[in-house]
């Protein structure tokens, strides 16, 4: 058997990142999928746009014919598109969403056969604070993590009992260097890491990550 593989869906230099560096330090072949990838060796760069189906077919073709069946999903994508809601032209609406909800619902529809197949296999998605409220000047970027938020508990409902471990992971705070008021990428990856490798006798479906003194 080949090592597992963990595709990591909107790799940045950020939580992306961190995301497939602590991954691939268990062993993983892990495929980085970007509009415009820059992985470095091990990781396999893999050009996507998560708002076009065909695109997020071909990166999945092409991982899976180098490295075999994707065991794990990690969904980062996201647009934060943020503007008063008379402001916000349509098309940014549609964007937010097809960024969050869409592309999160090919990708899983893209993967579960094989993981249902095997019996099972893990996929996460990126939450945030919008994903449990609606702010002022959100109104884009809210709708499109509260659907993905909501895809995320249906397939963990459906999908659960059949082997596939889902979980919604909530961002509560900003992202980034090693500061009280930041959340430290690699932190987060290590939760990532701790619900991908949960025994299924005690999976965690959703949980907050969020600075010590952030208000909540």
């Amino acid at each position: 058997m080949g090592a597992p593989v963990t595709a990591v869906v909107g790799y940045g230099p950020g939580l992306g990142a961190a995301l497939a560096r602590r991954f691939a330090r268990e062993g993983h072949v892990v495929g980085a999928f970007a509009r415009k990838p820059v992985a470095e060796a091990p990781l396999i760069a893999l050009p996507c746009d998560v708002t076009d189906g065909a695109s997020i077919a071909r990166a999945f073709d092409a991982l899976e014919k180098k490295s075999g069946p994707v065991a794990n999903l990690l969904y980062n994508a996201s647009a934060l598109v943020r503007g008063p809601f008379l402001q916000t032209a349509p098309g940014d609406f549609e964007r937010a969403w097809r960024t969050a909800a869409f592309g999160a619902f090919t990708c899983a529809q893209r993967v579960l056969p094989g993981m249902l197949a095997a019996g099972r296999g893990t996929i996460l998605f990126t939450g945030a604070t919008a994903s449990l409220r609606g702010g002022a000047n959100f109104p884009a970027f809210a709708s499109a993590k509260f659907a993905l938020r909501g895809l995320a508990q249906s397939l963990a409902r459906e999908f659960g009992p059949q082997g596939v471990h889902v979980a919604h992971v909530v961002i509560d705070g900003m992202i980034g260097p090693k500061r009280e008021d930041r959340i430290d990428p690699d932190h987060i990856a290590e939760a990532y890491w701790n619900l991908a490798a949960q025994p299924r006798s005690a999976w965690t479906q959703e949980i907050d990550l969020r600075p010590h003194g952030e208000k909540f």
